[in-house]
Formats: structure tokens, sequence, C-alpha cells
């Protein structure tokens, strides 16, 4: 019987990191990126009207606003928490699972903004942006300057918790990336990852299609918002689909190509596309605080589709993991 070839040295067992000064630092920037979002948070989920102006439809959100406020703050808190497991001595003894289920919606979360906003604020640097609010489809919504302070905070939480994360990875699961990706995994492994890669080109298609000026599915709220700012978002999550296909089909169809590459982009794509089409349906199934026709059933079938395809190419991504542990 043959086995997958994997060019591994030997891996000592997990010790206690010693964090240097650049990783202290790291923390310490991911810790400090943390306190914008969640001091607003608490702020509003205290009664504070700090960032909303006056007549914004938050005003008159009311328990919907309020619970998915509460969410979203412990989400934002769990970086406190990964912070902690990924530079402190019992990290490494953490339970796989426990790590890589938060790692993987972290970076799913948190990849489109890197992506995205650096190249929004280009945009409105050159002049061809319209404003946040604009972008977001509702004016009054929030202060311009809580879009910056929120969004900054989230890019120096990711750009610091990457950081954190690679060399965590390479000390525990460094034999999973090493060599070459090796023989063709199973069959059905390669019908996923062609599915996958095919969901992803439809969702870039259309992503594009939006990016360009298209309105096919979308409400007249969200045609009348598109803007260059708005058009960045929609790349964004096509580049993050399109990483999510081709990175399957990679890792299925095996060869001489070095691992780490086609491992890191079926993460970052299969994550980010997951992520963030859970997220925007789930928004859309709640109520439209703005009162608007709200979110029409094509735009939910593309973030239904996006779930998919990101669970698709996880699942080429966990079984390429697999046959590395038992090669």
């Amino acid at each position: 019987m043959t086995t997958r070839a994997v060019h591994a040295t030997h891996v000592p067992q997990p010790s206690d990191p010693s964090p240097g000064a650049g990783r202290h630092i790291l923390s310490a920037v991911a810790l400090a990126a943390t306190v914008p979002y969640l001091a607003l948070k608490a702020a509003w989920l205290s009664g504070s009207r700090i960032g909303i102006p006056d007549g914004s439809v938050l005003l008159e959100a009311g328990a919907f606003l309020t619970v998915a406020n509460a969410v979203t703050l412990a989400m934002d808190a769990c970086v406190i928490l990964l912070v902690l497991v990924l530079t402190r001595p019992w990290g490494l003894r953490t339970p796989a699972w426990i790590l890589t289920v938060p790692v993987f919606t972290a970076t799913g979360l948190l990849t489109p903004i890197l992506l995205a906003f650096p190249g929004q604020l280009l945009v409105r640097a050159l002049g061809f942006g319209t404003g946040p609010e604009a972008a977001a489809g509702r004016a009054p919504f929030l202060d311009d300057w809580v879009f910056i302070v929120v969004y900054t905070g989230f890019t120096v939480q990711g750009l610091a918790l990457a950081a954190l994360f690679v060399p965590y990875a390479r000390k525990r699961w460094s034999r999973r990336w090493q060599g070459a990706l090796g023989e063709r995994l199973p069959s059905p492994t390669g019908v996923v990852a062609a599915a996958a890669a095919s969901g992803a080109l439809v969702l870039a298609a259309m992503f594009l299609y939006w990016a360009c000026g298209g309105t096919a599915g979308l409400s007249a709220e969200r045609v009348g918002a598109h803007s260059a700012e708005s058009a960045v978002g929609s790349v964004a999550h096509a580049m993050c689909a399109l990483a999510a296909g081709a990175g399957a089909v990679f890792l299925s169809r095996g060869g001489a190509l070095g691992a780490r590459w086609p491992l890191r982009l079926t993460w970052v794509g299969a994550a980010a596309t997951l992520a963030w089409g859970s997220w925007m349906l789930i928004a859309s199934l709640g109520p439209q605080l703005d009162g608007g026709e709200g979110t029409s059933g094509l735009t939910q079938l593309i973030y239904a589709g996006q779930m998919v395809t990101g669970s698709l190419a996880a699942a080429v991504l966990v079984r390429f993991l697999i046959s590395r542990r038992e090669s």
C-alpha cells in the first residue's frame, strides 16, 4: 500500500512557549485593538448614544439591536481568549478543535475587512468614495468616525492575530504542511472540490457583476447605495470565493506543488466565504432596521451559496489534513 509522501523532520512534543519581545508587543496590540469596539458596544448596551446621530434608525431598533450588540461584544471579547491561548504556556495543550474553530471563524470574519477596508480608504482618499453612510444604504446611521475607528480596530486585530497564530501553528502542526501535496485524494473528495470550485466561480461572477454596478437581486436601497467603496467590498468577497475554490482543487489533485500555499488559500478562502455568507444570511433574516423592502431572495441565495461553497472547501481541507495525519 502506498502512502502520501510527506517530507517532514522530527517535530518535538509541544513545550511551553517563551514569547519574546515581539510576541509581547503583538499581544498588547491585539488586546488594545479590541478596546474601541468593546467600549462602543458596552456603551450602547448601557443606553449611551455615542456615535449615533439624531434620527438614526438605530435609536428605534429595540430588542433585536440589543441582542445583536451583546452577541457581537462577546464575539470580539473572544479575541482576548485567543491571544491568551496563542501566547500562554497552557496554549499548546489546548484541544485542537477548541482553538481551530474560533480561529477559523475569526479568519473568516476579518479577512474581507483586511482586503476591503484599506482599499476603501484609498478610494475615498482619491475622491471616489461617498462615505460609509451611503455605502451602508442608510442615512443617518452612525457617525463617520465610528466606521473608521471600528474597522481600523478590526484590521489591526486581524494582522496581530495572524502574526501570533502562524508561529503557534508552525510549532504545533508544522508537519501538516511540509513537503509537496503528494498523492491525489480519493475521488469523492475530488467531486467535493469540483463542486466548491464551481460554486466559487458563480459567486465571484455575481460579486464582480455587483461591483461593476449590476442591480439584479439587489434591493432599491442597495442599488442607490452603490459606490466605488461598496464595489471594493464586492471584489474582496469575489477574491475570497475564488481562493476557496482554487485551494480546494489544488489540495484534492495533489502533485509536486508545495502544500503550504494551497493550505493557506483554502483556509482563508473557505473561512471568509463560509463566515460572511452565514453572517449576512442571518442578518438578512432579521428585522429590517430601516423599514425597507429587505433582502431579496436572490441575494439570500448568494449568501447561502457562500455558506455551501465555504463548507465544501473546508471539507476538502479537513480531508487533506486527515490524510497527512494518517501518512
